[in-house]
């Protein structure tokens, strides 16, 4: 028995519960007379809803299948291999499963060396290998095929990427190595640090081509025969495959120079795994292959015994299981069918809501306003974005004037409302604007009609408190840009019945919103964290700290942006509401700032302005801060905030505004961008220590987010 299989039987042996990939290997005669060819297909056995993974044993069927397609190409009795995946899949790289399991260092070595050891035979055949990316590729998917001598790629291919950086790892099966000595250093990093980096982005069939990946391009319908009918032209010598030379002089250090920039502006340092792949991608400029195997081994086995990594995984858990099945949420038997949408209001935030209640549901959405003038404008922004979806080729013309004449928009809520099934409001944030607004929707709707509230920080409860049926009034918190951000707060008053709470969140999956059930307390989840820790650098930037001090603070937790850049974003003013919302809730931890307030009465959108392209305090809000003599380190303003944050967690579990520390995480990702790296924020308090001197005790068990003891 060799070495590898030695190595993948103890590996299988760790991990009992691995969804096994069969290797299949098939022969034929291949079309032009080119000869006699053998086809291996990954496959699960599942369908494409489950996407083929490799784990220790599905490792060693490839392995088996290669032993056997060695020996046939040694004696001559085929002229070269092809690799495929099942059905819309190719492969989707390691099983994160097993990774997850691994406490030993020398086991998580030897998953490295494993992938290699197999991945490597494909490039030492006694002939041609060739991958066709039929389907999803990606990690270890899209590294198997770089192993082989040629790869053609589907047209239809959705998402192909080399995700390991975003979850904090490296391409460790030969991708660091392979794909700069492919494509160059400048397009590698773009695949590896830029897109892992930029929230996992995904390359399409033709990117995949275009950047000189694939060999060749083919529609998906005869993906396959079309790539066999290129096979034996390339086998036969008809066609001569060019590709680039690679400039391996100032080129390929400017373009790792890059990716430390790129990494430097999303991470500040915070995170290995970009750093840990570029050291790679710089040291494969010789081109000596083994030597980058080795360190994508070393790479992968640090990382995988550090936290980052176990952070990334249960992050990416988070987002992927737990945000499609929402803890808490009632029987979705009880949910109501909706058929037609109401949305009070027509500013930008309604008008965001309408379009998106549009093109999921694709049911009528009426909004309405208290003048012509507003309605119009709603109505008319709903329009032009579906434009804009037209003029992209998202959609065809059919389905554009399908989707424009849905949407209408009417004065009079009795004539809009009256056969609505689901209504939004998303007016004032002001508690007697809000109750006015749905005494006048409830006495015109049908009574099964859900009333959903887009507060961001007022009662739910006190809402519907004078309303003759509040348990049909839920909270349906969305964050802005809607179209982007996919958390959606579901908040359960005091008196919503199960199903309007069943409703919402049938209408939530629909709308493809990663749902969290929260209880009814001041500002949600979101909101709430997010103004204790605005607030706690608030605190110190009056009371003395400067300001780029209080900013730089917080960069190792590698946030999307700054806390005051934040601030912009939201908006001064929303943000001082909030404030004052929590500060009459919990006057002892919120503080309202005079200086913000201040700031927003001299009608300032933001601390900065960026008269040289990055962001500098703007002298006249530099005129208007006074503050105190009391001036913080960076480490003691981080210690302030962390300690405020984790404190406000604490009691927000304690309070049960959500069921685990787990939804805090997934709602910190889904609806404020925080990192995965992080595991949003709780294993980072953890990790960091500042959970026990808060709380005293960590938020997490040992083993989720971080190296099982």
């Amino acid at each position: 028995m060799s070495t590898t299989a030695e190595l993948l039987k103890q590996a299988s042996e760790l991990f009992p519960d691995e969804v096994v990939t069969s290797a299949h290997v098939r022969h034929f005669d291949l079309p032009q007379g080119a000869g006699r060819f053998a086809l291996i297909t990954l496959d699960n056995g599942h369908d494409h809803t489950k996407p083929t993974t490799f784990g220790p044993a599905s490792l060693a069927n490839l392995n088996a299948a290669i032993d056997q397609v060695e020996k046939e190409a040694a004696d001559g009795g085929i002229v070269g291999v092809g690799i495929t995946g099942k059905p819309f899949i190719f492969a989707v790289g390691a099983d994160l499963k097993g990774v997850e399991i691994l406490k030993e260092y020398e086991h998580a070595l030897a998953i490295g060396k494993g992938g290699h050891e197999v991945f490597k035979r494909l490039s030492k055949l006694a002939v041609p290998t060739f991958a066709y990316y039929n389907g999803a590729a990606m990690g270890g998917g899209v590294e198997v095929g770089l192993h082989c001598t040629y790869r053609t790629v589907s047209a239809a291919l959705p998402a192909f990427s080399l995700p390991e950086v975003f979850l904090g790892l490296v391409p460790g099966w030969g991708g660091c190595t392979l794909l700069p000595n492919l494509i160059g250093p400048e397009k590698a990093v773009s695949v590896i640090i830029e897109n892992s980096l930029n929230q996992n982005k995904q390359l399409k069939g033709k990117q995949v081509y275009e950047l000189g990946i694939a060999d060749a391009i083919f529609e998906g319908a005869d993906f396959l025969e079309q790539s066999l009918i290129w096979t034996a032209s390339v086998l036969k010598g008809e066609l001569e495959i060019e590709r680039p030379v690679i400039d391996r002089g100032e080129a390929w250090d400017q373009a790792v120079a890059k990716g430390r920039f790129i990494a430097d502006s999303k991470v500040h340092g915070a995170a290995p795994a970009a750093y840990r792949a570029l050291d790679i991608i710089a040291a494969a400029k010789n081109g000596d292959l083994q030597q980058g195997y080795d360190a994508e081994d070393k790479a992968l086995a640090d990382l995988i015994m550090g936290g980052e990594l176990r952070a990334g995984i249960y992050a990416f858990n988070l987002v992927q299981k737990r945000g499609k099945r929402p803890a808490g949420a009632p029987d979705k038997n009880l949910a109501r069918p909706v058929t037609k949408v109401g949305v009070v209001g027509a500013g930008l935030m309604a008008s965001q809501l309408a379009l998106l209640f549009l093109r999921r549901l694709e049911v009528p959405v009426v909004l309405t306003d208290i003048d012509q003038e507003r309605v119009d404008k709603g109505v008319g922004y709903v329009h032009a974005e579906i434009d804009k979806l037209l003029g992209k080729g998202r959609i065809n013309q059919d389905k554009a004037n399908r989707l424009k004449a849905l949407v209408t928009g009417v004065l009079d809520k009795a004539e809009g409302f009256a056969d609505a099934d689901f209504i939004i409001e998303a007016v004032f944030e002001k508690m007697g604007v809000k109750q006015k607004v749905f005494a006048e929707v409830e006495a015109v709707a049908p009574a099964h009609a859900i009333l959903a509230t887009n507060t961001s920080s007022l009662s739910v409860s006190e809402m519907a408190s004078k309303l003759k049926h509040p348990e049909r009034v839920v909270g349906f918190h969305f964050f802005n840009p809607v179209a982007v951000l996919p958390l959606l707060e579901i908040v359960r008053g005091e008196q919503t019945d199960d199903a309007s709470l069943a409703t919402a969140f049938g209408v939530a999956k629909k709308l493809k919103k990663t749902a969290v059930l929260v209880k009814d307390a001041p500002a949600f989840v979101v909101n709430r964290i997010l103004t204790r820790f605005m607030g706690e650098i608030q605190n110190v930037i009056d009371e003395g700290t400067p300001v780029e001090v209080a900013e730089k603070a917080v960069e190792p937790l590698g946030l999307p942006m700054s806390p005051l850049v934040l601030l912009e974003l939201v908006g001064p003013a929303i943000g001082l509401h909030v404030s004052e919302t929590l500060n009459r809730a919990f006057p002892d931890r919120f503080t309202v700032s005079p200086n913000l307030k201040a700031v927003v009465e001299a009608g300032k959108r933001g601390f900065y302005v960026y008269d040289s392209g990055k962001p500098e305090l703007d002298p006249e809000v530099a005129a208007l801060l006074k503050q105190g003599d009391s001036v913080l380190t960076e480490e003691q303003v981080r210690d302030r905030v962390l300690d405020a944050v984790a404190q406000e967690i604490g009691l927000m579990l304690d309070e049960g505004v959500v069921a685990e520390a787990q939804d805090i995480d997934l709602c910190l990702i889904t609806g404020a961008g925080w990192p995965f790296h992080l595991g949003g924020i709780t294993p980072y308090l953890d990790r960091e220590g500042v959970s026990e001197r808060v709380n005293g005790k960590k938020f997490l068990a040992p083993g989720v987010a971080s190296v099982p003891a």
